[in-house]
């Protein structure tokens, strides 16, 4: 994540409840609040849309990887 702005986006969606619970009812209100280039936003709304907010160990973000990759392996 190379983008000042997208850093700020995930920090304060998982470490404000607030922001976190009105990204989740309009996450265009939200991302409106960043300096956000349009691909920045796109991707975020499509992984938003495939996944929801998940965190490192959320059961939808271990389905999403492919462990084959060689580069992610679920905790045991």
């Amino acid at each position: 994540m190379k983008s000042q702005s997208l850093q700020e986006l995930v920090k304060n969606i998982f470490s404000d409840e607030k922001t976190k619970h009105q990204f989740e009812l309009d996450p265009d209100s939200v991302l409106s609040k960043f300096a956000l280039t349009k691909q920045e936003i796109t991707a975020v709304l499509n992984t938003h849309a495939r996944l929801g907010l998940v965190t490192s160990g959320s059961p939808q973000l271990e389905a999403t990887l492919d462990a084959r990759d060689g580069w992610y392996a679920p905790a045991p």
